[in-house]
């Protein structure tokens, strides 16, 4: 199964830069100047995939004015061929490209806010593309993401609706026809995305809610259903958001693109994440436990006590950072013995519903 991400643009072009590479230590980044490539009317969104299975990156673009998708192959350097165009709704706002019907080419999903439809464009295997077949998505579709939400190994749709239509999830039957829509949030929703937020191998959602202000987090049942969404604070007119292990801490964390304030928010996530190796193996090196698993354990805590306590509910957390055995005091060697011995007895419990045949 292939899936692709996508992003977002506003333009009336493709643009395109070049990044050098450089071998050995990291080099000081530069772009060629852009290179521009006609699209059609409106161009809203684009996404990058392998279209035509020559093993380079071609490009899709949704155009909101002309009603369809342009497909610009690539020449193989960088470069890209004229303009394809295949129907699509009404004022189509967002692509995203996946092997929808499991054959190993990447299809097309198309949300169109003017004719409240999902349009699926089947690849026939050579980058042409059959005749757009449409879902129902009733309320101003704007965004669409594809990720396997149910666990049945196949890429199901995420589908956020602008002016307080929610966000709506279409389950793949495994061949790419795809299930009425079903409601999981009554969100303000413009964008979303699909990764998996808490560590449980089943895929989350994150989505930006322009009006409120907020992000909302829905934590998968497992089951491709969905917890009732917690918000955290953005910027104003939140419009994008994307997850990715920002701190290098091993968890996914958010970025947001806030059109009203001008700026990007980032929200680290506060899971300390449960490490498969031997109890007390807290750094996940392999090995014994060593002083330096303490170390590594005591410094997570330290660090990210009180967002912890944020992350849960309790905005005031009645504890001195560090007061992990919560006697009220401040941080003494209590509190690293209290945490050390928690760990160590409970390492292969934590683990026990995240991996298989732990060491």
């Amino acid at each position: 199964m292939r899936i692709v991400m996508r992003f977002g643009l506003i333009a009336c072009s493709v643009v395109l830069f070049h990044l050098p590479t450089a071998a050995g230590d990291a080099q000081d980044i530069c772009f060629e100047a852009a290179q521009n490539y006609a699209a059609g009317d409106g161009p809203w969104s684009v996404s990058a995939a392998d279209l035509d299975g020559d093993d380079d990156v071609d490009l899709a673009v949704a155009n909101y004015l002309s009603d369809n998708v342009s497909v610009l192959k690539n020449n193989g350097d960088g470069s890209f061929a004229d303009p394809v165009n295949y129907d699509a709704g009404s004022s189509p706002r967002s692509v995203f490209a996946a092997d929808l019907d499991g054959d190993d080419d990447i299809d097309l999903a198309v949300t169109n806010s003017g004719s409240d439809r999902v349009s699926v464009l089947k690849n026939k295997g050579d980058g042409t593309f059959a005749a757009a077949v449409n879902y129902a998505a009733e309320g101003f579709p704007w965004f669409v993401f594809g990720a396997d939400l149910d666990g049945d190994e196949d890429v199901d749709l995420v589908v956020t609706h602008d002016w307080g239509n929610g966000v709506k999830v279409l389950k793949n039957n495994g061949n790419g026809i795809f299930a009425a829509p079903v409601d999981c949030a009554d969100i303000a929703s413009i964008s979303v995305f699909a990764a998996d937020l808490d560590w449980d191998e089943d895929i989350d959602l994150a989505v930006a809610n322009w009006f409120n202000l907020s992000v909302s987090v829905l934590m998968n049942n497992g089951d491709g259903t969905f917890a009732d969404p917690v918000n955290y604070d953005s910027g104003v007119q939140p419009s994008s958001v994307f997850a990715a292990d920002l701190d290098e801490d091993t968890d996914v964390d958010l970025a947001v693109a806030n059109a009203g304030s001008l700026n990007v928010s980032v929200l680290k996530n506060c899971l300390i994440a449960c490490y498969c190796g031997r109890p007390g193996d807290v750094d996940s090196t392999g090995g014994e436990p060593t002083p330096l698993d303490v170390t590594y354990l005591v410094q997570k805590v330290y660090e990210s006590r009180d967002a912890l306590y944020d992350y849960h509910g309790l905005y005031n957390c009645p504890y001195e950072n560090g007061d992990v055995n919560g006697d009220g005091g401040a941080a003494t060697p209590l509190d690293v013995t209290y945490l050390v011995q928690k760990v160590y007895k409970s390492q292969d419990a934590l683990c026990a519903d995240r991996c298989v045949g732990c060491p």
